[in-house]
């Protein structure tokens, strides 16, 4: 598709409001989800050497 002019492109045919949304909304759940698995991964990884402390102190006794 080509576009006359930036203005056009931004404009989205007369759709900019539900285009730009939809864009908007979806960067920030990507953003969102990555952060969430970082969370995640660094919890998992905590409580997995936790784990092997305690594994590795019980088999001690």
């Amino acid at each position: 598709m080509q576009w006359q002019s930036w203005q056009a492109f931004f404009n989205m045919g007369g759709y900019a409001f539900f285009v730009w949304t939809s864009f908007g909304l979806t960067a920030l759940c990507v953003i969102w989800e990555v952060i969430a698995l970082r969370s995640r991964n660094k919890e998992a990884l905590r409580l997995t050497h936790l784990l092997a402390q305690d594994a590795f102190d019980f088999s001690q006794e």
